[in-house]
């Protein structure tokens, strides 16, 4: 099985996704791949530079992130065109690690970090989702541990998708705004169940 994880900013999705590695998953996180595919010279690289403009880019040729999301902060329009670009070349490395997976532990329970999950989306790369939520005051909180400001933290909350949409896509819900035991209890849940309707198909996985 495959779970999404996803949720809102800060809401502690790495936190999620680390607990059900404890646990023996596989995880995949789309922000690693964002960044293995925007390397300098590659497909998503050159269309961003085509795009954007050289603007976006640092002395080494790789590309600002911080430059590159003030430009599309607040722009639907320019933020559409960038997944555009982005996300065919992500589902492409995507593709590589599940099946690679796969192929070494045909059972294995893969788990996908995945900020920004569609409705398209979670039926394309996902059989459940996991959405993470915790208040907007946690989430100023940790953003506040990043080095951002309230004011920053605010407009980067309500610039995303709200989270009674995000929760439209839950097969899971985990509320993070407890002590991390008490958010691990709530992965070992979800895990349990998934385990469970694995060995019921009789799928014998390698996962305790």
């Amino acid at each position: 099985m495959i779970l999404g994880i996803t949720g809102s900013i800060a809401t502690g999705k790495s936190l999620v996704s680390k607990f059900f590695v404890d646990l023996g998953a596989h995880l995949i996180d789309w922000d690693v791949l964002g960044h293995e595919v925007m390397q300098p010279k590659k497909e998503a690289w050159q269309g961003i530079v085509e795009y954007f403009g050289k603007d976006v880019l640092n002395e080494d040729s790789t590309i600002n992130r911080e430059v590159l999301g003030r430009l599309v902060f607040n722009k639907p329009d320019r933020l559409s065109r960038l997944n555009e670009i982005v996300h065919p070349e992500i589902m492409k490395v995507d593709q590589k690690l599940v099946n690679e997976i796969r192929g070494e532990t045909p059972c294995a329970l893969i788990v996908k970090e995945i900020a920004l999950m569609s409705e398209r989306g979670k039926r394309l790369l996902v059989d459940k989702a996991v959405v993470v939520c915790s208040s907007e005051e946690n989430q100023i909180k940790r953003l506040a541990e990043r080095g951002i400001s309230e004011e920053d933290a605010k407009l980067r909350i309500r610039a995303q998708l709200p989270m009674t949409e995000k929760l439209k896509l839950a097969d899971f819900v985990i509320n993070n705004d407890g002590t991390k035991e008490e958010t691990k209890k709530q992965v070992e849940i979800i895990y349990n169940q998934v385990h469970f309707s694995q060995r019921k198909n009789n799928c014998k996985s390698t996962v305790a």
